[in-house]
C-alpha cells in the first residue's frame, strides 16, 4: 500500500523517532506526550496495557534491582489514511538492557494504529511481537 500523505508520514516518522530518543534518554513525560489518553499496548510476550499510566509502568519497573530495558523502534513503512485522520506504522523493535549502547536481548516487529487530534499525531494503540533479538 502506498503512502497517501507524505508529509504526515514524515511526521510520524519524526515523532516515532523523537519518542525513541526520549525512552532512551529516561524522559518518560515526553514518552507520553505522543500517546493518547487511552493507549492501549499489547506487549511482546502479549500482556494487555490499557491507558498512560500502566504503558508507563510498562516502561519502568516498580523494582529498583531490576535492570530495566530501553526500548527502540525503528519505522519501517506508514500509511496513511484518505482523510489524513488516521494512520498506520510498521516497524522493528529492541530492547537493551539499562542503555542504549548495550547488546540488545529481545527484539521483533510492532505495528501502530496514530491518529490525528487537534493537528497533531498521536498513538491510539500499539502491538509488539517478540521475535528473538532482532
Amino acid at each position: 500500500m502506498q503512502i497517501q500523505n507524505h508529509s504526515d508520514a514524515v511526521l510520524i516518522r519524526t515523532a516515532r523517532a523523537a519518542q525513541t530518543a526520549a525512552i532512551a534518554t529516561g524522559d518518560f513525560q515526553a514518552v507520553a506526550s505522543f500517546w493518547t489518553e487511552d493507549i492501549t499496548v499489547r506487549r511482546a510476550l502479549g500482556q494487555a496495557v490499557q491507558g498512560v499510566k500502566e504503558a508507563l509502568a510498562a516502561l519502568q519497573p516498580d523494582d529498583a534491582s531490576v535492570v530495566p530495558l530501553v526500548y527502540q523502534r525503528e519505522t519501517e513503512s506508514v500509511d496513511v489514511s484518505a482523510d489524513g485522520l488516521l494512520a498506520f506504522e510498521v516497524g522493528r523493535w529492541v530492547g537493551h538492557p539499562g542503555e542504549v549502547q548495550a547488546s540488545p536481548v529481545i527484539g521483533g516487529r510492532y505495528a501502530a494504529q496514530w491518529v490525528k487530534q487537534d493537528g497533531r499525531w498521536r498513538i491510539r494503540a500499539e502491538i509488539f511481537v517478540a521475535l528473538g533479538k532482532t
